[in-house]
């Protein structure tokens, strides 16, 4: 019995007989096999799971290190709604505070004693003028303008009895000055704009932000209202002003302080009109220099509550795509003097018989030692 073989069958049989019965063990393979496909499952959606919220995970990192560096910029936003009329109080509020105290720095900031110290006389303004081949007939050709940025008005300016001849002299001192204050605000409004353009900002573009604000009275850091207020003047307009202002640079006020537009102050230093009445408290701004005069203009028209409809009617302008038309906005110049609608035709007046016009387009000629030399 030890040597001989049972087959398969045999066994079956001799178990059956005994009451045995031998059956394969399906449901234990079907077990085996539905356990393995779903740890399968379950592993292969963990793996994707992973890889999906990986980058998610990356990506807020850095968002938040990005929020760490920069602000975000809702701008868009407000000038959109700028655009689209959208916001009733544009152009709202003013903050005084600090509203002329970089003028003020500028202008109290040392001057070069050999070129401050002694004012020019008009012939060697003339003779200057003359070396440079800076003239008026050829600004209005070839629309280039000599930097010549002159500190003081000649006293014998007053002097020229000849009217042709003493305009012609004052438009060639202050054509520059106006046209480089333009120059610096188009620079901060195309800075402004690039700001307004992206999504976050630095925090140096932040600060900036925060000092425009403070220079142009803006409250609440509303930048529509800073848009609308940092913007220019039309050449041909703030030299049809400060003729008017001025009697073409021979009142006591422009030859005594500077004061080529006229403005008031209620402190600070000042002169005192002859004809004021004796219980009056305000004076005419003194500057140092003319430029300074010619900023805090700027900044007057950009920011008092009284030209609010000057700075609406020059947006509007832009926002149709059209040039600043100084006949247009100087119609809303009627609170700059007593006289009101009287006092803007005559700046029109001026404007038109003197083609100051000529000048809004004119650009300032980069700078040269060699010409510095000569001022």
């Amino acid at each position: 019995m030890r040597n001989k073989q049972f087959s398969l069958l045999e066994i079956k049989r001799f178990l059956k007989k005994r009451g045995l019965i031998i059956r394969k063990n399906i449901n234990k393979k079907k077990s085996i096999t539905l356990d393995t496909l779903s740890k399968t499952f379950l592993s292969s959606l963990i793996i994707i799971s992973f890889f999906f919220v990986l980058p998610l995970a990356i990506d807020l990192t850095n968002k938040k290190i990005l929020f760490s560096k920069n602000y975000e910029n809702t701008s868009k936003n407000n000038l959109n709604k700028l655009l689209e009329n959208q916001d009733p109080k544009l152009d709202d509020g003013l903050d005084k505070k600090s509203l002329f105290e970089d003028i003020f720095t500028f202008d109290q900031q040392p001057k070069d004693k050999d070129k401050d110290s002694v004012r020019l006389s008009a012939s060697t303004i003339e003779e200057l003028f003359k070396s440079t081949n800076y003239n008026l007939e050829d600004v209005r050709k070839n629309k280039l303008v000599k930097p010549i940025s002159l500190t003081l008005l000649p006293a014998e300016i007053t002097k020229i009895e000849n009217a042709k001849k003493r305009k012609e002299l004052f438009i060639q001192i202050i054509l520059p000055l106006v046209i480089e204050e333009n120059n610096n605000i188009k620079s901060d409004r195309n800075k402004l704009f690039t700001i307004l353009n992206k999504s976050k900002n630095t925090k140096a573009e932040q600060n900036w932000l925060n000092s425009k604000f403070k220079q142009y009275g803006v409250v609440n850091k509303d930048l529509s209202t800073l848009k609308i207020r940092m913007d220019e003047v039309p050449v041909s307009m703030a030299i049809a002003q400060a003729a008017k202002e001025t009697g073409w640079g021979t009142s006591r006020f422009a030859q005594e302080g500077n004061a080529l537009f006229g403005q008031w102050t209620w402190s600070g230093d000042g002169i005192k009109p002859s004809d004021a009445d004796n219980d009056s408290t305000h004076k005419v701004m003194r500057f140092n220099v003319l430029q300074a005069s010619v900023k805090a203009y700027q900044r007057n028209l950009n920011t008092h509550s009284s030209y609010r409809d000057f700075r609406s009617a020059r947006a509007e302008l832009r926002d149709n795509g059209e040039e600043l038309d100084s006949i247009i906005l100087s119609e809303h110049l009627d609170e700059y003097a007593e006289t009101g609608k009287e006092y803007v035709k005559i700046l029109q007046q001026i404007i038109r018989q003197n083609k100051l016009t000529d000048f809004d387009d004119a650009k300032l000629m980069p700078s040269s030692i060699e010409l510095n030399s000569l001022i």
